[in-house]
């Protein structure tokens, strides 16, 4: 029953939503909350088009309930059109009367469109402006970043060979989170420092303080680079820009000079957004063996680009990140107004790490022997003896682990380990 009590408040939800946005030009696609907002996305003409029609297959797109119609037919400010399977509102200020008597409270609060009617229509303390803020914005949903991504690749052969040089994905789609990874001190500081860089961005502008913005990540593989840059694009709502020099180093001399010129070009297009490239000493690397001086226009492009471009200015924050910082001249090390550091996990670190990898296995582990038993381990080490562990549990057919499996799983990777590092220190 309150399954049913639960969907009849979703299907009124939607209608109420509906008949407000379209009925008030003052609104835009950020006062709907996104599982609307989304279903009535316009990919072509990037925004939500009115008026927006509820049907019984948007009630079941957007909230996976089919034959809505049957739930809410004996209300009073309700109809239903045959042709279309239409589902209408007949009476606003009855139906919204209804709603506020329900416990519909939270849905409101969290409603930017119906914040905007309550605080203007009725005696409810709701706050229109907390309820935009509570709701991610379009510019993070993934129709928005595929809607964008369409226009520019309609723009000719040019635009869709630069799309090939990055990896795009959407804030919603990123799996890291700040709140799951174990960051040292310095590297909360920065992540505090950037976000608030962001919120005050237009002060910045002011001030005509630009050189923000520009971080170079520093460690060995597997401390956590590429997945706090991830976590940020979640953290801060940006669209994540992820290249490797490696991808867009041609074979053919001059194009790599062209190729590092339109991914700088593209993060413009698609601010405000997170470009992060890795490899960040790959072209460095690679100058060494250079006899015709492509490389050497290549790296004096990217030193360029990097100065051309701003998060007070163009919305775009650069996060470079290197295994080899030694490689790395001057020249590069400049561009950036911040170097945080990536070191291996102490043990304090590595105890925690275990503890959020294993909240969710079933089993009583000693994660402080565990981490004294991981000296030199990364982050990402860790998470590779789960894996072994976790697979070897299957393999028997369990789906609980011991202690003991993970400290076998530990001596088992320890060979593995022993090689990675005798080849990091080489390099």
């Amino acid at each position: 029953m309150e399954d049913s009590e639960s969907q009849i408040l979703d299907i009124v939800e939607l209608l109420l939503t509906a008949h407000i946005y379209n009925g008030n030009d003052q609104l835009d696609e950020d006062d709907l909350p996104p599982p609307i907002r989304k279903n009535y996305w316009n990919s072509k003409e990037r925004k939500v088009d009115r008026p927006i029609i509820v049907s019984e297959k948007a009630v079941d797109r957007v909230f996976g309930i089919p034959h809505g119609w049957n739930l809410i037919k004996t209300l009073p400010f309700v109809s239903f059109d045959e042709f279309g399977a239409r589902i209408n509102l007949t009476v606003l200020d009855l139906a919204a009367k209804w709603f506020a008597n329900q416990d519909s409270l939270s849905r409101i609060k969290r409603n930017p469109a119906l914040a905007f009617y309550y605080s203007r229509h009725d005696s409810i303390d709701v706050d229109y402006e907390r309820a935009r803020q509570v709701n991610w914005p379009k510019e993070m949903d993934r129709e928005w970043i595929h809607s964008l991504i369409d226009e520019i690749a309609g723009e000719g052969e040019e635009a869709e060979d630069m799309l090939k040089l990055v990896t795009i994905s959407a804030p919603e789609d990123v799996r890291e989170s700040l709140n799951k990874l174990v960051l040292t001190q310095e590297q909360i500081d920065e992540v505090e420092k950037i976000v608030k860089a962001i919120q005050y961005r237009d002060y910045l502008k002011k001030i005509e303080l630009f050189e923000i913005g520009k971080l170079l990540f520093v460690g060995p593989p597997g401390t956590g680079k590429t997945s706090v840059a991830r976590a940020l694009s979640k953290e801060l709502g940006l669209p994540f820009l992820e290249v490797r020099l490696s991808m867009i180093t041609s074979q053919y001399l001059g194009e790599t000079t062209k190729n590092i010129g339109k991914v700088f070009a593209l993060a413009k297009r698609l601010n405000p957004c997170i470009l992060f490239i890795d490899e960040f000493d790959y072209v460095a690397k690679t100058r060494l063996a250079d006899e015709h001086g492509a490389i050497k226009r290549a790296v004096n492009m990217l030193l360029k680009s990097i100065d051309d471009i701003s998060l007070v200015d163009d919305g775009v924050l650069l996060i470079g990140a290197t295994n080899h910082p030694k490689l790395l001249d001057s020249a590069a090390w400049r561009r950036f107004d911040k170097i945080v550091n990536f070191p291996l996990p102490d043990a304090v670190m590595r105890k925690e790490i275990f503890e959020k990898i294993l909240a969710r296995i079933t089993g009583t582990f000693d994660t402080q022997k565990l981490a004294d038993m991981t000296d030199q381990c990364t982050g990402s080490d860790l998470r590779l003896i789960l894996r072994e562990a976790v697979l070897q549990a299957l393999f028997e057919e369990r789906t609980d682990l011991s202690q003991h499996d993970l400290e076998e799983a530990v001596s088992n990777f320890s060979k593995r380990f022993e090689l990675k590092m005798s080849e990091y220190e080489n390099i």
